[in-house]
């Protein structure tokens, strides 16, 4: 458990960002295969979800809205914040590229959402790799300030590394320096029990499934090789489906809504 004040570890998670979105994100994401697996995540947000076309939706931790940008043709408004400036303005240029006018992008944290933005309710909130960045003590906080921004009858989905994830041990074994290369100094991998039970004290009903195995890191390692990943995405969904192994799984899905 990281000991650092919160405070201290945001801003070296600004640091971070702000290189990584200094030029590197935006090729890599731009990649075949990374685009792949963006449209997928954007897929399972709408089926998981239910989000549609007259759903308000907010992304937390949206970086460059690679997804975001991905979702917004399906619903009817689509607010994204993160806390990176660098993230904000390529999130705002793309939108506009793109002609998007649905989606808008703010600097800003769950904090700031939960109490300085007038931006109202939400028919689903979604955090895509966002949770496992949060110092312990504000992502024991999150439920509760998610929930404020919640309507009646929406969902919260939320997409993070699992602590038990194979692929985790193998690639830190094999590519250590390219492990580093993809995670900021203070992430760390969840317990997707531990995170769901912060949820449920906050009042949620949740659901819990694995989302991968081999797809999203491969996407990582070869971002290029778009049959790789549709290849690997296909075997993920048989792995998924095994007792017993799906634990090992890379990345985790959250369902919760409010009880």
């Amino acid at each position: 458990m990281d000991r650092s004040p919160p405070n201290q570890i945001l801003e070296r998670e600004i640091e971070y960002h702000e290189k990584l979105y200094a030029g590197f994100a935006q090729e890599h994401f731009a990649r075949p295969a990374v685009r792949a697996l963006r449209a997928h995540m954007a897929r399972r947000v709408l089926a998981k979800t239910g989000a549609g076309r007259e759903s308000r939706v907010l992304s937390l931790g949206c970086g460059i809205g690679d997804t975001e940008l991905l979702l917004a043709p399906h619903v009817r408004e689509l607010v994204g914040v993160d806390l990176s400036p660098a993230a904000v303005r390529q999130a705002r240029q793309d939108a506009a590229n793109l002609g998007i006018t649905n989606a808008r992008f703010e600097e800003g944290s769950l904090e700031s959402v939960s109490g300085g933005f007038d931006i109202g309710k939400f028919d689903a909130i979604i955090a895509i790799f966002l949770l496992h960045h949060l110092p312990d003590s504000m992502l024991e906080s999150a439920p509760g300030l998610i929930r404020e921004r919640l309507a009646p009858r929406a969902a919260f989905y939320s997409l993070d590394p699992s602590r038990q994830r194979l692929s985790g041990m193998v690639g830190s074994f094999l590519f250590p320096r390219l492990m580093q290369k993809y995670q900021s100094p203070d992430e760390r991998q969840l317990d997707p029990e531990e995170t769901v039970e912060y949820f449920r004290r906050a009042g949620f009903s949740c659901q819990t499934s694995m989302y991968d195995f081999v797809s999203s890191p491969l996407a990582g390692l070869l971002p290029g090789w778009r049959t790789g990943y549709q290849a690997a995405r296909a075997a993920d969904e048989l792995l998924v489906r095994i007792p017993g192994l799906r634990k090992l799984g890379s990345n985790f899905e959250l369902l919760a809504w409010p009880s």
